[in-house]
């Protein structure tokens, strides 16, 4: 029913929305060192589930609510660029606070987690309106294999932040909210350009 190119097309679009999902990862790993595995791939499931959801209820609202479509639309990158911001600078704020407990538990909140969430994948929701036109289990599948190849890239970005966190020691975290606060600021330019 769906052909290569569908699937090749699908898996590059999600490797395109999963590039902030990544840098938030890596991130999330530089910053606290503690992770424990399942923390990580709950990090990873995040971000995918949103990159899953996204679309959909983009497709849903093209499907439902075309005309407010074009209204909501302009502030996509504004939402996205104010969480990114917000995270970022709250990273580089809390640098001299331990972001692992005495347990040696991470303090990685699923408030933070949600917002982070929803900020890296505020752009998928646009690709639920340029998928519109694809029947609702084609688009169902376009992001399964979007969500799939986003857990893949968000487990990398944790790991090799980990281990970019432990060589940097205390200044991962101004690092890691310093990138935040960078993407947050291209997706800014990005669209008013």
């Amino acid at each position: 029913m769906f052909g290569i190119s569908f699937i090749v097309t699908a898996a590059l679009l999600g490797a395109g929305l999963a590039a902030d999902a990544f840098s938030v990862s890596l991130a999330n790993g530089m910053s606290i060192s503690c992770l424990s595995r399942s923390k990580e791939n709950l990090i990873a499931l995040t971000f995918a589930g949103f990159q899953f959801i996204m679309p959909l209820i983009g497709w849903f609202m093209v499907h439902s609510f075309v005309s407010y479509f074009s209204k909501f639309s302009i502030y996509i990158p504004w939402i996205a660029r104010i969480l990114l911001c917000y995270i970022g600078i709250k990273m580089i704020m809390d640098r001299g606070k331990n972001s692992c407990d005495i347990d040696g538990k991470d303090n990685l909140d699923t408030g933070t987690l949600l917002v982070q969430g929803i900020a890296t994948s505020i752009d998928a929701l646009s690709v639920g309106f340029t998928i519109s036109e694809l029947s609702f289990a084609a688009a169902i599948f376009e992001s399964s294999i979007i969500a799939v190849v986003t857990y893949a890239i968000c487990i990398f970005g944790v790991k090799a932040g980990k281990k970019a966190g432990i060589m940097l020691a205390g200044k991962a975290s101004v690092l890691g909210g310093t990138i935040l606060v960078l993407i947050g600021i291209r997706i800014c330019i990005s669209s008013l350009l």
